[in-house]
């Protein structure tokens, strides 16, 4: 694990910065805010809580929560047009300083790509750099299940992410940047790992981060000592 030093140095070099985009791009959990919307809010909270504190394994936890949502394609759509994922304060200053560098940004989610694609969009992030979960309907848009073939559908699948980015691109230097468990065990194969709390604190990623923010504007201020 690199130092506060290192892991400043490695951001500001960085090739490529990978965000988490639940709870640290956006300021809510989709999978949590689609159980809220489809009625059974209080139940896939609390599972989200054990998955992101690593008590349980991610696939488990997202079937699990899945399989009580149940949730219609109208339902997600309509969720997207009601209440749109919500970007945390000073992100979309950070994507964009990061890409007048010419550093490529990818979102790496646990979540569906239906909503990180419409984030993604918001930040002016391409289509092929966002990597999440694909929910399954049937014909009817009934819920199907969920693509369980993507590598964020497992746990460490973020860490594969960053190994294929690697290798498809030739970066030397990727960072990642997240608030939960799956985001911290994606280091190695990334380079350094940013722990983020600004919309909430996990005290066990905290303690194991070299460099723990609370604002992007802390890593936006990093990028100007260059």
């Amino acid at each position: 694990m690199t130092n506060l030093s290192q892991t400043q140095e490695l951001f500001r070099r960085a090739e490529a910065v990978c965000f988490d985009v639940d709870s640290t791009v956006i300021k809510e959990e989709g999978i949590d805010e689609l159980a809220k919307f489809c009625g059974v809010g209080d139940a896939v909270t609390e599972m989200t809580r054990k998955a992101m504190g690593g008590s349980m394994t991610f696939k488990k936890a997202l079937t699990e929560r899945l399989s009580i949502i149940r949730c219609s394609r109208e339902q997600v759509n309509k969720l997207i047009t009601d209440h749109p994922p919500q970007l945390t304060p000073g992100v979309r200053e950070l994507v964009d300083r990061l890409h007048e560098r010419k550093v490529k940004v990818f979102l790496i989610s646990g979540g569906f790509r239906c909503i990180v694609e419409h984030v993604a969009t918001q930040l002016n992030i391409p289509l092929h750099h966002v990597y999440a979960n694909r929910l399954k309907f049937y014909f009817n848009g009934e819920y199907a299940g969920f693509d369980e073939s993507q590598p964020t559908a497992e746990s460490g699948g973020k860490g594969k992410v960053i190994s294929v980015l690697k290798e498809q691109y030739g970066f030397k230097t990727v960072v990642m940047i997240g608030d939960g468990a799956t985001d911290l065990e994606a280091c190695p194969p990334a380079s350094a790992f940013i722990g983020f709390g600004g919309n909430v604190v996990r005290p066990q990623v905290k303690e194991r981060s070299s460099w723990y923010v609370t604002s992007f504007g802390e890593l936006s201020k990093e990028l100007e000592k260059i």
